[in-house]
């Protein structure tokens, strides 16, 4: 099997996950799908990784999204409904990892990549990079990532970006809200690693509490989200971590996480 995702791992502790298979601008097929989902199933199992870095190694291209190819393909219905569990598991692997992942769409984001995006906890973006959901000029809608933009983007600019079918710049994207920073591309890198090393030097113990708690959370009505986030956080006064987080802010020094 060919490799068409790269793991790399950086200072010790950042996962790296490149999208390497240029030819198709890393189309969302299912080998790769299956060879992705094993990967932060890698980064999530190594007590070591404190933080995942997702790329691409193209030079314009982040993905395309789903492989088209395999839409007309002459595969049995049946199969093909049978491999679209691969990115409700991939967005819910990302969403449950546990782990702050840095997605640095150093190309353009489009379709199922566009979802793959959002699935992450902070996007950092190319200022010539584009987004959207071009589907729908193919004939195809883009399902399963509308749950993703309509929880990241308001209903009618959704609705406009997968109705219409056009892209967006990153500037547009970060007025959405759906960006963190737009980057020039000099300045892209530094940043991408500036990032995964400030998220990574966080605690990791309160970093997977807290991350726990928000993917629980999102989608509960008020009271009980309350509720859920409220024993959260008396598990958290629990811990060593928020005892010595506390410690070294009054001492003034970085503080050693003790993960428990």
């Amino acid at each position: 099997m060919a490799s068409l995702v790269r793991y790399e791992v950086n200072d010790g502790d950042i996962a790296t996950i490149t999208l390497d298979h240029p030819e198709t601008r890393n189309a969302l097929g299912d080998e790769l799908l299956d060879q992705l989902i094993g990967a932060f199933e890698r980064a999530g199992e190594d007590a070591s990784i404190r933080a995942v870095v997702l790329t691409s190694s193209h030079n314009r291209i982040f993905s395309a999204g789903g492989d088209l190819k395999a839409f007309v393909g002459e595969i049995p219905t049946v199969a093909k409904y049978v491999g679209l569990d691969r990115f409700p598991r991939l967005y819910q692997l990302i969403g449950g990892l546990g782990k702050p992942v840095i997605c640095a769409a150093n190309g353009d984001v489009l379709a199922g990549a566009f979802g793959l995006a959002l699935a992450c906890d902070l996007i950092l973006a190319k200022e010539t990079v584009r987004f959207g959901c071009p589907e729908i000029n193919v004939g195809v809608f883009p399902f399963m990532i509308s749950a993703l933009i309509y929880r990241n983007i308001g209903r009618m600019r959704a609705n406009e970006l997968m109705m219409l079918g056009d892209t967006i710049s990153a500037t547009e994207a970060f007025e959405l809200g759906i960006v963190n920073r737009v980057l020039a591309d000099e300045d892209f890198d530094k940043t991408v690693r500036e990032w995964a090393r400030r998220v990574a030097d966080k605690s990791p113990l309160l970093m997977r509490l807290g991350k726990d708690a928000i993917n629980s959370t999102r989608d509960m009505a008020l009271p009980e989200a309350l509720s859920a986030l409220q024993a959260q956080l008396a598990l958290a006064f629990t811990t060593e971590d928020i005892t010595e987080g506390v410690t070294a802010f009054r001492e003034k020094r970085s503080p050693v996480w003790q993960m428990r």
